[in-house]
C-alpha cells in the first residue's frame, strides 16, 4: 500500500500560497544549473520517435507515477493535461518543432513551475526510477537504443536541478 508523501515537509512549503512573497525562507537550490552539466539529448530520438512516440512514452509514464509511492503528487483530474504539457516539453527536447511547448504554454521554465511541489532526492529517485522503468518496458513506442544511456544521464541531471527540498 502506498502512504502518501508529506506534503509540506519543507519550511518553505508550510503556505504555498505565499511561496512567492518576500518573506519566506530560501529554497534549496542546486549549486550549478542542469543546462551547464546536461548534454542536450540528440534530435535524432524525434526522428526515430515522432510527436506520437513520445506522447505514448510520457503517458506510460504518467501512469507509472500514478502506481508509485509519489502518486498523491499526480492529480488524476488532470492527468490528460499533466500529459500533454509534459508531452510537448520531451517533443522539443527531443528534436521537434522548436516551438512546441513555447507556443503553447510560455517559456519551459521548468524549475520555477516545479516550485509549488516538494521535490527531495527521495521523490526524485522514485521519479527517475519510473521514467526509466518506462524506457526499459516501453509499449506502443520504441526508443532509439543508441539514444537510450545519454537520455537517462540527461533525465538523471535534469531531475536533480529540479530539487527544492532537502528533508
Amino acid at each position: 500500500m502506498n502512504t502518501p508523501p508529506k506534503q509540506l515537509s519543507c519550511p518553505f512549503f508550510r503556505n504555498v500560497h505565499h511561496h512567492l512573497s518576500q518573506h519566506h525562507p530560501p529554497v534549496f537550490t542546486p549549486s550549478t544549473p542542469y543546462h551547464h552539466l546536461a548534454k542536450k539529448p540528440s534530435a535524432e530520438i524525434y526522428a526515430a520517435m515522432g510527436s506520437e512516440g513520445i506522447r505514448a512514452m510520457i503517458h506510460q509514464f504518467y501512469e507509472g507515477l500514478h502506481n508509485s509511492e509519489i502518486a498523491p503528487m499526480f492529480s488524476r483530474s488532470s492527468h490528460e493535461r499533466s500529459v500533454e504539457r509534459s508531452s510537448a516539453f520531451f517533443i522539443q527536447l527531443l528534436g521537434g518543432p522548436t516551438d512546441e511547448y513555447r507556443r503553447r504554454y510560455g517559456a519551459p521554465r521548468m524549475r520555477a513551475r516545479h516550485l509549488p511541489f516538494v521535490i527531495t532526492e527521495e521523490r526524485r529517485k522514485i521519479w527517475l526510477q519510473t521514467f526509466f522503468e518506462t524506457l526499459h518496458h516501453p509499449r506502443g513506442f520504441t526508443f532509439p537504443p543508441e539514444h537510450l544511456d545519454d537520455f537517462k544521464t540527461y533525465l538523471d541531471t535534469f531531475s536533480r536541478w529540479m530539487l527544492n527540498c532537502t528533508s
